[in-house]
């Protein structure tokens, strides 16, 4: 079997890299990294997550440190850059809805998920991370890598978990389950080849 760079899943287009890549997050090494990227922008958002998390905002704020809920009330939660929106950036460095448990980076939204505060568990983006979903004309899944996330390739290799199985929950609640299950087909047989 030949395997091209680009993989099309039914009507999604994914880079080979993404049913090739070993990948387990390791918060203990990583310390969130994610969530803290220095970068001017912060997680991409969708429009309907704008109106979603309005909703929860104040539930969500119970879970943010002084600063992250001054700058919400300052300049909001979200912003437009290059004609995207994404969450707000604090100091160019955390997003917005980051708290910190133990040195370790995480969301606030998605806390208040577990808690049961809330059914909206975090923005897309930051599910699906480190996959990037792109239009061109129809979605294209990217594998973006930073070095912040080695430990996590390390931890992928050492359990032999494939980035797609990492992410299983996240590409069902983006593309579904049938697709999915035809991801992971494809995923499973590259795999034994490689």
């Amino acid at each position: 079997m030949i395997v091209t760079d680009i993989v099309q899943i039914e009507n999604i287009a994914l880079g080979r890299e993404i049913v090739q890549t070993r990948f387990a997050c390791d918060l203990k090494k990583c310390k969130g990294a994610c969530c803290t990227i220095e970068s001017d922008y912060g997680a991409p958002l969708l429009d309907e997550e704008i109106e979603t998390i309005s909703k929860v905002l104040e539930i969500v704020k119970e879970y943010l440190p002084e600063k992250h809920k001054r700058i919400i009330d300052k300049k909001g939660f979200f912003e437009k850059k290059d004609n995207k929106l994404m969450t707000t950036s604090v100091e160019n460095r955390a997003c917005v809805f980051v708290n910190y448990e133990n040195g370790i980076a995480k969301c606030g939204i998605e806390k208040a998920f577990f808690d049961g505060k809330t059914n909206f568990r975090k923005p897309i983006s930051c599910h699906l991370f480190p996959i990037r979903v792109e239009n061109f004309g129809g979605d294209v899944l990217r594998y973006e890598e930073f070095e912040e996330c080695s430990p996590a390739l390390k931890k992928g290799k050492k359990e032999n978990i494939n980035l797609v199985n990492f992410l299983e929950e996240s590409l069902i609640r983006k593309f579904g389950k049938k697709w999915f299950t035809k991801l992971k087909g494809f995923t499973d047989k590259i795999n034994a080849i490689t």
